[in-house]
């Protein structure tokens, strides 16, 4: 395949990429988007298998068949409450390849340098590329090899510590080792004076010290996060991992690797930072860690938790006339969106009102409850988002909540001294009733005692979710 031909199909496939992301950003077209994604990627990936300098095609051609089969079998078996883990191991993989990536780089040009002219002249494909380069040429090449290897690295061993912490595997609380962030700030520093080195001629060390730092960096950062920002921080990572794929475009010379990775990067951020306004924090806050400060006591509660049984939920349902359920990664855990898809389908069939509200962080991932009710085929019309529907619970007949804490929780409101203290929230206990479906009386992932589950008009519905919501669907 010709260089014409590559630069053709790499600017399609960049083009099917934005429409992609693009649409994306609604329900009704995500399915397509995938597709366009999927097409795109194919594309990028065949252009670049037949362009011009490649070989090695039985390597190549081992590789794609076990990672498909791989890809395949992960996407088969991994349930949709796991997705928030995978999509963090999946982002550990980019900036493991843009480590290996950067250090190949390194010793390949190692190798062209160390050549006579007359053999370097003969050099063709990456090689080739390397022995043409003017001395300012290998120092900038060099600072985007350090800079992807750095990033990369970065993305490793936080995107790893991030899929321990999601999947219960490391304590979701913060932690951090003595020092704090004046140990992520020497690791840095460090780093950039390794840098200099590295583009003076020290060798190679200096990389591997630098990788080291970095993975050091990666680990210490998301240790220090608490979970409750852990939808951002995924999010944060799907960042990074863009900005080490297009570092490394730029050390392979590789356009479309640099339009694809910039397109991850900066629609990473700026998810990142709407996720961040949606709890009212800062971005630099979050990503340095030290959730779960406070300035003061927290406000004591006052009352009890009063639960009630499955019929008493059935009676207020059937005497409601709007009813707004509230879903949270406790209804992803116990796979309860097909009862609650179910439950939907009669309380409307019964003439009435029934709503979803999304809060823009609920669950462990962004869009993971969106996602679940498109999957249980939940009409996308009464899906809304938190600003779309918080002012209508004050008018509200009874407001169902699966498996959610945080996102409902008043102590952002009424507490200045709680963790999430000024966090937009969904304000359900305005509505003339509440019932929390929860397995029991405990704070949840965030560690966060909630008075809503305290408050007059609220009474628990203890139980697994799917469990209690196949109770209320044979009761209706």
């Amino acid at each position: 395949m010709s260089f014409g031909l590559v630069s053709a199909a790499y600017v399609a496939a960049a083009i099917l990429f934005i429409l992609s992301l693009g649409g994306l950003s609604g329900q009704e077209s995500a399915k397509r988007a995938v597709w366009y994604g999927i097409v795109g990627m194919a594309l990028a990936v065949g252009a670049t298998v037949f362009g011009p300098g490649m070989g090695n095609y039985a390597v190549i051609a081992a590789m794609l068949v076990i990672g498909s089969a791989i890809g395949w079998y992960v996407a088969k078996t991994v349930a949709m409450t796991e997705m928030p883990q995978l999509v963090a191991a999946l982002h550990s993989f980019v900036g493991l390849a843009a480590v290996f990536i950067g250090f190949n780089a390194d010793l390949e040009l190692g190798r062209v340098l160390a050549l006579d002219e007359a053999s370097r002249q003969a050099l063709t494909g990456f090689a080739g590329v390397l022995a043409h380069k003017t001395g300012v040429e290998i120092a900038i090449l060099k600072v985007e090899v350090f800079l992807g290897v750095f990033i990369g690295a970065v993305t490793f061993t936080g995107s790893v510590i991030a899929f321990g912490k999601l999947a219960g595997k490391v304590n979701g609380k913060a932690k951090k080792l003595p020092g704090g962030h004046a140990l992520n700030a020497a690791a840095a520093l460090l780093s950039l004076v390794l840098l200099i080195l590295y583009v003076d001629g020290a060798g190679i060390w200096t990389l591997v010290g630098m990788t080291l730092l970095a993975f050091f960096i990666g680990y210490h950062l998301i240790m220090g996060i608490g979970g409750a920002d852990m939808p951002v921080v995924v999010s944060m990572l799907n960042s990074y991992s863009g900005w080490a794929a297009a570092a490394i475009g730029f050390t392979l010379g590789n356009d479309l690797l640099i339009v694809t990775g910039a397109l991850v990067g900066s629609s990473g951020a700026i998810l990142s930072y709407i996720m961040c306004q949606a709890m009212n924090r800062s971005f630099i806050s979050v990503i340095l860690g030290g959730f779960g400060t406070t300035a003061g006591p927290v406000m004591a509660i006052a009352g009890e938790q009063i639960a009630i049984d499955a019929d008493g939920v059935a009676t207020a349902l059937e005497e409601a006339d709007s009813i707004v359920i509230v879903p949270g990664y406790g209804m992803a855990v116990a796979q309860a969106q097909q009862s609650v898809s179910e439950l939907t389908r009669r309380l409307r069939a019964k003439g009435k009102q029934v709503r979803f509200a999304i809060h823009p962080v609920a669950g462990r991932l962004p869009g993971h409850m969106n996602v679940l009710l498109a999957e249980a085929k939940v009409p996308y019309d009464i899906v809304l988002e938190m600003d779309e529907i918080n002012s209508d619970f004050a008018e509200t007949d009874v407001v169902i909540v699966i498996g959610s804490n945080d996102i409902v929780n008043p102590a952002a409101q009424e507490d200045p001294n709680s963790p999430i203290a000024g966090m937009p929230v969904l304000e359900v206990w305005k509505a003339k009733q509440v019932f929390v479906s929860k397995r029991g009386q405990g704070t949840g992932y965030s560690g966060i005692e909630n008075p809503l589950f305290y408050k007059d008009n609220t009474r628990m519905f203890y139980g697994d979710a799917k469990a209690s919501i196949d109770q209320l669907v044979q009761a209706i």
